[in-house]
């Protein structure tokens, strides 16, 4: 898949290494900003096994 990426890119290995993390900042941002807070109510976090005594 990387190497699919990277040939379909344009440019030389520069332009294309900086676009490459152009689209991974990208993919971070849409993590963290609508995939992770949309998930978090559907994963067990809060379900601790440990009393507090």
């Amino acid at each position: 898949m990387y190497g699919w990426i990277w040939r379909h890119l344009p440019g030389n290995a520069w332009v294309k290494a900086l676009m490459s993390a152009v689209l991974v900042l990208a993919v971070v941002y849409v993590l963290f900003q609508y995939v992770f807070p949309w998930a978090e109510p559907l994963l067990p976090f809060n379900d601790v096994t440990v009393d507090n005594q």
